[in-house]
């Protein structure tokens, strides 16, 4: 039996492992692949988030991370860093359950959207986040975090052009 649960302190040593797995099916995509061996996410920085409140894993009994979702408050919304679920987990409904209930945290906090950035044309990421509701922002309707976000991103080696923000405008918030 899999549910979610915000991250403890005792969660933020494998949660790198976690990405690092769901980071392998990048190797699908040629182009791409370098990202399976790229870097994660500290155990410092999941820390943080976890003190914060905005990270949550999936769990399996007896207790154990098998994915993750970690956020933080930006301005008036929750900006999502990152959605991980380790491979072999992927396609049971782990990354749409942590979605929501991160977006469900961001309605009990009276924030008024949740953003993220993503690959475009990654049937795991832009496509999925659709199904969910999100838009995707035109370079108009970019704020400038996510702009800034998204060349931060860039400099660090993600193709720009594949890159996009993407927005849930929350109802009642």
């Amino acid at each position: 039996m899999t549910h979610i649960r915000l991250a403890e302190r005792r969660d933020a040593t494998c949660l790198p492992a976690i990405e690092r797995s769901a980071g392998q099916s990048y190797r699908q995509i040629p182009e791409l692949s370098w990202i399976a061996d790229g870097d994660d996410q500290s155990v410092e920085r999941h820390l943080e988030l976890t003190a914060l409140g905005t990270n949550w894993v999936a769990v399996d009994h007896p207790d154990s991370p098998i994915g993750f979702l970690s956020a933080e408050v930006l301005g008036d919304s929750l900006h999502i860093w990152e959605v991980a679920v380790r491979q072999d987990r992927q396609g049971a409904g782990l990354g749409t359950a942590l979605m929501e209930t991160a977006i469900g945290d961001a309605r009990g906090r009276g924030l008024i959207a949740v953003t993220l950035t993503t690959f475009r044309d990654v049937r795991w990421n832009e496509p999925f986040y659709h199904r969910l509701g999100f838009e995707t922002l035109t370079d108009k309707s970019t704020e400038k975090h996510l702009r800034d976000i998204l060349r931060a991103e860039v400099e660090r080696g993600l193709p720009a052009g594949r890159r996009c923000a993407m927005r849930l405008a929350l109802s009642g918030a």
